[in-house]
C-alpha cells in the first residue's frame, strides 16, 4: 500500500472524516477544473502584456503580436497566462519551501507530536485550508509534513505545464494558476500554524500586545541587531540567546517585513522598523550593527550596503547564500571573531542557535567599534554633489513612481532641500535612480538625509500578529455578514510598492473601520496602516478594536498570516452556514462567492508571492484589487457588466435560474488611485444572497464613497437594486429617477449557486 493510500486509510478512521466527492482527499490539477471553468466563463481574462514575444526556449525570441502564434505553437493570450502561472508556481513554492524548513526545523527541536494549537478552546476549526483541500485534520506538527509532500507534488506539476511544448489553452492554464493559488494558501497555513503552535506566538487573540512600530521606535544607543526576510526561526534563536543569557533590554532586535511581524509576536521587546520597501534605508542610515538575513524579500545587493557601515552580514537559509562562506560547523567563537576583526564580512550559519549565539555575541564586541556608521552623506557634501547632475532625467525615466527626482537635485544644488525631503515619504527604496544615474550619484541616500528628521519621529504602534480568527468571533458576525447587514470584510495584504506612500493604505483602512466594515491586514500592508497618528496621536490599531467584528483594524500577523483571512471565510460557510468543510472545495468556494461579501486590496503587491495569495483568494470567490502597478501582473479577471448571460444564478430552492446583477464585478482588477479602489472595493462587496436591508447598507457606503470622490451619483446604481426594498430611504427619490429613466424591472432574491449539484428542488 503506498504513502498515499495509507493516509487515506488513517483519515477514514478519523470519527471527522467524510468521503471526498472526488476520487481522493488531494484534489489534482484537474479535480476542480470545472470549478474554474465557471469562474473564467464569468471573469474573462483581460490581458495587458507587458512583453509581446516569449523567449523561454532557442526557438525564440517569437514575436506573438498581431495575431501571431510562437514556434511552439503558443499564441499571446497563452503566453500572457503561462507567465502568470509561471509567477504563481514561484510564489507558491517560495511559501512551501519556507513551511518545509520551518516545520522540519521546528520538529528536529520540540519533535513529531507538538500539538497543533492556534487557539485553543476557542479555535476547534483549526486548519479550515488543509481540512478544505486535502479533507485531513492535521493534530501535530508532523502531520503537516503529509501536507507539504502534496504541496511540493502538485507546484511541480504545475511548473511542468509551463515547459515549451506542453498547455497551449490560456482558458486552462488560468485555472492552473487558480490551483497553483490553492496550493500557495494552504502552504501559508502550514507555516504560520506550525510557528503559532511551536513558538506561543498569540492564539487568535484579539488584544494581542502592542509593540513598536518605526525608526523611532529603536533605541539606537544599544548594539542592534537588524533581521530581515520571512522565516523567523534563527530571529527566535536570537531572542532566546539573550534571554539565557539575561541580556534583554541590553540588546535592540528590530526587523524589516514579515521576520519583524513574527519575531514580535515572539517578544514583544522587538521592533518593527518598517516594510519591504524601507531595506536600503534602514541599512544606510547606520541603525544596525549586526545584520541577520533569512529568506524572502532580501535585496540581493545587501552584502554590498552592510560592508558600506562595516556591519557583518549573516545569512541564514541555503535559499540565500549571498556568496559567503559557510561557517555552519565552525566554533562559534571563531566566527564572531573573524566578524569582528574583519577577515570575512559574512558568514552562512544553517543553525538557527548557532546563528542566535554568534549575532548576540558578534553585536556586543562589533557596536562599540561601529559607532552607528553611516552610509548617508551630510548636507554640505549633497550640494556639493548636486552640482554635478548632467540633467538627463534618466532617474525620472526609471522611477517607478515617476518621482520628480531631477528637480529636487537642481533645486539641492543652490542648497535647499526641501524638495528633496518631500520625496521621503512617497520613495519606495527601489534603488533604480541610482543605477541609471550618469554622474553617479547616490540620490536615495540624498533623499534619506533631507528626510533623516522625519525619520528619526518614525514612532507608532502596532499590535502584534493575533494569528486565526476565534469561532466565536465567525459565530458573532457570519450572519450579518451574509445578510450584509456589516457591508463587508476588506483585507489589506500585499507589499510596498505602493504609487503614494504609506498613508494611502492608512487612509483607506481607516476609511472602511470607521464605516463599521471589518477591516483585517497582514505584511507590509498592516506595517503601512500603522504608520498613521490621529489628532490624539492614536495609530489605527490603537484607535480601533482588535476584535473581528464591525469597525475593527485586526493584524493577523505576516504573510503567512493571510491564511487566517481565507480561513476565516471559509469558516463562515462551515460555522455560521453549517456547510461540509473537508474535501468539499467547490460548495464552499460557491458559497462564498455568492454570499460573503469580502474584498482584498492588495495596493503594494509586486512580488511573484503575491501574485500566488492572490489567485487562491480568486479561486474561492474573493475579488482582489491592486495598486497601479498591478497591470504589470500581465492580465486582469474582470466581469461585464452589460452582458446580462454571465449573471445568472441557480435559485437552490426552485431550480429557476435567475438574473442577480454583475456582483461581484471583477475578481481582478486594477486602480490608479486610492479613491477608485475605496469605490471598488465597496461595489464588490455586493452579493447576490444580500438581503434587501444589507443590500440598501452596501449601496449606500459605494453611492456616498462615490459622491466623496466624484462628486456625482454612480451611473450603475440599477444594475444592483433588485427590489425596490433595496433602495436606500435617505436616496429614494434620487434612485427612483434613476431607476425610472432606464426602465429598469423589478427582479428577485434567489438562494444563489451555480452548481447545478445544489439545487434541492427542480422547477
Amino acid at each position: 500500500m503506498s504513502k498515499r493510500e495509507l493516509m487515506i486509510e488513517r483519515l477514514k478512521s478519523d470519527k471527522e472524516w467524510v468521503e471526498p466527492l472526488g476520487p481522493t482527499p488531494f484534489p489534482s490539477i484537474t479535480d476542480l477544473r470545472d470549478w474554474d471553468a465557471k469562474v473564467l466563463k464569468r471573469y474573462k481574462p483581460f490581458y495587458l502584456p507587458y512583453c509581446d514575444v516569449c523567449c523561454l526556449c532557442t526557438f525564440g525570441k517569437c514575436d506573438l503580436t498581431g495575431g501571431k502564434r510562437g514556434a511552439c505553437g503558443i499564441d499571446i493570450a497563452a503566453q500572457q497566462s503561462r507567465i502568470v502561472l509561471l509567477a504563481c508556481c514561484i510564489g507558491a513554492a517560495t511559501h512551501t519551501g519556507h513551511g518545509r524548513h520551518l516545520v522540519e526545523r521546528l520538529i528536529k527541536k520540540y519533535g513529531r507530536d507538538r500539538p497543533i494549537d492556534v487557539g485553543g478552546l476557542n479555535v476547534e476549526i483549526e486548519a479550515p485550508l488543509i481540512r478544505l483541500v486535502c479533507g485531513m485534520r492535521p493534530r501535530n506538527i508532523g502531520d503537516l509534513e503529509d501536507v507539504l509532500d502534496y504541496l511540493e507534488n502538485q507546484i511541480t506539476h504545475l511548473l511542468s505545464a509551463v515547459s515549451t511544448g506542453q498547455e497551449g489553452s490560456n482558458l486552462d492554464l488560468e485555472s492552473k494558476v487558480l490551483h497553483a493559488g490553492m496550493i500557495d494558501l494552504v502552504a501559508l497555513e502550514v507555516t504560520d500554524m506550525a510557528q503559532i503552535s511551536a513558538y506561543g506566538f498569540p492564539k487568535a487573540d484579539p488584544e494581542s500586545p502592542l509593540v513598536g512600530l518605526g525608526f523611532g521606535t529603536v533605541d539606537v544607543e544599544k548594539p542592534t541587531i537588524l533581521v530581515i526576510g520571512h522565516n523567523v526561526a534563527p530571529s527566535v534563536e536570537i531572542v532566546d540567546y539573550m534571554r539565557k543569557n539575561k541580556l534583554e533590554g541590553q540588546i535592540e532586535v528590530c526587523g524589516l517585513c514579515c521576520t519583524a511581524h513574527d519575531v514580535t509576536r515572539y517578544y514583544s521587546g522587538a521592533k518593527i522598523v518598517g516594510p519591504i520597501s524601507w531595506q536600503l534605508r534602514s541599512i544606510r542610515s547606520g541603525i544596525p550593527d549586526v545584520i541577520v538575513l533569512d529568506e524572502q524579500c532580501v535585496r540581493t545587493d545587501l552584502l554590498y550596503e552592510a560592508q558600506r557601515i562595516k556591519a557583518p552580514l549573516i545569512v541564514t537559509s541555503e535559499k540565500i547564500c549571498a556568496g559567503l562562506p559557510n561557517r555552519t560547523f565552525d566554533p562559534s567563537d571563531a566566527i564572531v571573531e573573524d566578524l569582528v576583526n574583519g577577515k570575512i564580512s559574512g558568514a552562512l550559519i544553517l543553525d538557527p542557535e548557532k546563528v542566535g549565539e554568534v549575532a548576540v555575541k558578534a553585536v556586543m564586541k562589533v557596536a562599540p567599534m561601529r559607532k552607528k556608521l553611516k552610509a548617508i552623506p551630510e548636507v554640505d557634501e549633497i550640494i556639493s554633489e548636486a552640482n554635478k547632475c548632467k540633467k538627463c532625467y534618466e532617474c525620472i525615466r526609471a522611477c517607478p513612481q515617476n518621482l520628480q527626482i531631477q528637480q529636487a537635485i537642481e533645486d539641492a544644488a543652490k542648497e535647499d532641500l526641501a524638495r528633496l525631503a518631500e520625496l521621503y515619504d512617497i520613495c519606495i527604496g527601489c534603488g533604480r535612480c541610482e543605477e541609471v544615474c550618469l554622474a553617479r550619484l547616490p540620490l536615495h541616500s540624498f533623499i534619506l538625509k533631507a528626510g533623516e528628521k522625519k525619520l528619526k519621529e518614525e514612532v507608532y504602534r502596532i499590535r502584534a500578529g493575533r494569528g486565526a480568527i476565534q469561532d466565536v468571533e465567525i459565530r458573532n458576525v457570519g450572519a450579518p455578514i451574509v445578510l450584509g447587514e456589516i457591508p463587508g470584510v476588506i483585507a489589506f495584504a500585499g507589499c510596498a510598492n505602493y504609487p503614494h506612500g504609506v498613508k494611502d493604505v492608512a487612509d483607506m483602512a481607516i476609511t472602511f473601520a470607521s464605516r463599521r466594515y471589518i477591516v483585517v491586514a497582514s505584511g507590509c500592508a498592516a506595517m503601512s496602516i500603522g504608520m498613521y497618528k490621529d489628532e490624539e496621536g492614536k495609530t489605527p490599531y490603537e484607535a480601533f478594536i482588535g476584535e473581528f467584528t464591525g469597525g475593527c483594524i485586526v493584524n493577523v500577523g505576516s504573510c503567512v498570516a493571510n491564511a487566517h483571512i481565507a480561513g476565516a471565510a471559509i469558516k463562515i460557510a462551515s460555522i455560521f452556514a453549517k456547510r461540509r468543510l473537508r474535501a468539499n472545495y467547490e460548495e464552499i468556494a460557491d458559497y462564498i462567492l455568492n454570499r460573503v461579501g469580502a474584498v482584498g486590496i492588495a495596493w503594494g503587491a509586486m512580488s511573484q508571492k503575491a501574485a500566488a495569495i492572490a489567485s487562491g483568494f480568486w479561486r474561492l470567490g474573493v475579488p482582489i484589487i491592486v495598486g497601479p502597478h498591478g497591470i504589470k501582473y500581465r492580465r486582469m479577471l474582470l466581469g461585464r457588466a452589460d452582458n446580462r448571460e454571465d449573471w445568472y444564478v441557480y435559485d437552490a430552492r426552485t431550480g429557476d435560474e435567475v438574473y442577480v446583477g454583475p456582483v461581484p464585478e471583477h475578481l481582478f482588477y486594477a486602480a490608479e488611485t486610492k479613491e477608485e479602489a475605496m469605490v471598488m472595493a465597496a461595489k464588490l462587496c455586493m452579493r447576490p444572497n444580500d438581503t434587501t436591508r444589507g443590500r440598501a447598507i452596501k449601496l449606500t457606503h459605494y453611492i456616498d464613497l462615490h459622491k466623496r470622490f466624484y462628486g456625482t451619483m454612480p451611473e450603475d446604481v440599477h444594475l444592483f437594486v433588485r427590489t425596490y426594498a433595496d433602495v436606500p430611504i435617505t436616496m429614494k427619490r434620487e434612485i427612483t429617477r434613476m431607476l425610472e429613466e432606464r426602465k429598469w424591472e423589478e427582479g428577485r432574491i434567489p438562494d444563489p449557486t451555480i452548481l447545478p449539484r445544489l439545487i434541492r428542488r427542480r422547477a
